[in-house]
């Protein structure tokens, strides 16, 4: 059993050196929630980049709420005690964009999204060679999900090794050349 949770173990550690394309990205999310006391929300001022995502999220309120913006870019419904309610703001929302509680507007539940451009993709445009085919500098290519790949491998290994030892299908052990001792047949 100890060496199933190492065989775990490191199954684990070696799965986090994988790489697989787009799993870079850069999309945030960001929570606001209700301050019931002051009735206002929390916070009242959200910074973010196009692509990001704003989550309205709150439970078990006194009052019910809602988040609805002034340019009708977005609405998270009927005022409710309970609310998860996200907006991903894509490419050209830049700007700001004011929000409203509706029930509570009058007395100042209003909050505000600042949406800023979203930086250029820092990938560069493939280079052609002479012949007009893609080349890159080094020379190399990317195989992807080779980490994977290889965690499967090992799991599979461990699986049938575990299978063999619990089952006591045959003797299990590695012979290396140069043994002195004969295998039995």
């Amino acid at each position: 059993m100890r060496q199933l949770s190492l065989v775990i173990s490191l199954l684990v550690f070696a799965s986090s050196f994988g790489t697989i394309e787009g799993a870079g990205s850069t999309q945030d999310e960001v929570v606001v929630s209700v301050d019931g006391t002051n009735l206002r929300f929390s916070p009242s001022t959200v910074n973010i980049v196009e692509g990001d995502t704003v989550r309205f999220f709150w439970s078990g309120e006194l009052l019910a709420h809602n988040a609805v913006s002034d340019d009708g870019l977005f609405d998270s419904g009927e005022p409710s005690r309970n609310v998860d309610y996200s907006f991903t703001f894509e490419l050209g929302t830049n700007g700001s964009h004011t929000y409203v509680c509706e029930p509570h507007e009058e007395v100042g539940m209003v909050g505000t999204i600042n949406v800023e451009p979203a930086p250029p993709d820092p990938s560069p445009e493939p280079e052609t060679g002479q012949e007009g085919e893609n080349s890159t500098k080094s020379g190399e290519t990317w195989i992807p999900f080779f980490g994977l790949e290889l965690v499967v491998a090992v799991m599979l290994f461990a699986v049938i090794y575990h299978f063999g030892r619990t089952q006591g299908l045959a003797e299990t052990r590695l012979i290396l050349p140069g043994d002195d001792e004969e295998v039995e047949r």
